[in-house]
């Protein structure tokens, strides 16, 4: 099973607080976005493993964009 992160508004990627490989508890960062001046942290809702990370620093996400995948135990 796998937990889809997927952006919910338009942003810039700031920070890649995790890289893949990394262990996740339920509510860690894994990125920083930025939009409209504001930094808004992507949480995890669950425990795992990220198993991938779709995005790097500086890219621009759009609504929906899949930003990184948990691998769920």
């Amino acid at each position: 099973m796998a937990e889809r992160i997927h952006a919910e508004i338009v942003a810039k990627v700031i920070e890649v607080a995790r890289g893949e490989g990394a262990d996740l508890a339920a509510g860690d960062a894994v990125l920083l976005l930025e939009s409209m001046k504001m930094e808004i942290p992507v949480l995890t809702g669950t425990a795992g493993r990220l198993s991938h990370l779709a995005v790097g620093v500086g890219d621009v996400v759009q609504e929906g964009d899949l930003l990184a995948v948990i691998e769920v135990p």
